[in-house]
């Protein structure tokens, strides 16, 4: 099965940097998964596994730290979950394309504690999907409100965000 695994936190210097994308196709595949290849250096990862959700996350993480040194967030999603995400996409014609993002969480985001979140965000709009948070940030906006790390402290959990663009071009990989 194919799964794409998102992970986050990856710098391009310091403690949580990959140094080659290529080294981590390399050591992904040599622990025995199939079909390892990236996009972007940014930490985008897509491969196929027949091992539980779980169990990939927690090889890649202990591979990534014992082999590279970064101790990074990982959420993995199966490659058909980020179809339905493409689909739902509330967003549509009105809103500029490229200012949609997509923010995920390894869990059912349905057991977040959504009320936290507020009704008016000013420019910026979020919308609960089935499988993710969609945000739009509109060129207008002077300063992200909706930042990854202003929502890990509201729900206290683990998050990662992408443009919409960049899960499209992950499917394509």
């Amino acid at each position: 099965m194919e799964h794409i695994i998102l992970l986050r936190g990856v710098t391009p210097n310091g403690k949580n940097a990959i140094p080659k994308m290529s080294y981590l196709v390399d050591i992904l595949t040599e622990a025995g998964f199939q079909q390892v290849r990236t996009y972007i250096q940014s930490g985008n990862i897509i491969l196929e596994s027949n091992l539980a959700l779980e169990e990939i996350r927690e090889q890649v993480h202990t591979l990534i730290k014992e082999k590279i040194g970064a101790d990074l967030k990982i959420i993995i999603k199966n490659k058909d979950i980020f179809k339905n995400i493409v689909q739902e996409n509330p967003f549509g014609e009105h809103y500029l394309y490229d200012r949609v993002h997509v923010i995920f969480y390894q869990e059912a985001i349905q057991s977040l504690p959504l009320e936290k979140l507020k009704i008016d965000y000013s420019e910026e709009e979020i919308c609960v999907g089935n499988h993710c948070l969609y945000l739009y940030l509109p060129r207008t906006a002077k300063r992200k409100k909706l930042s990854t790390n202003y929502l890990e402290k509201l729900f206290n959990v683990d998050l990662t965000m992408r443009k919409l663009n960049v899960v499209e071009k992950l499917l394509s990989k």
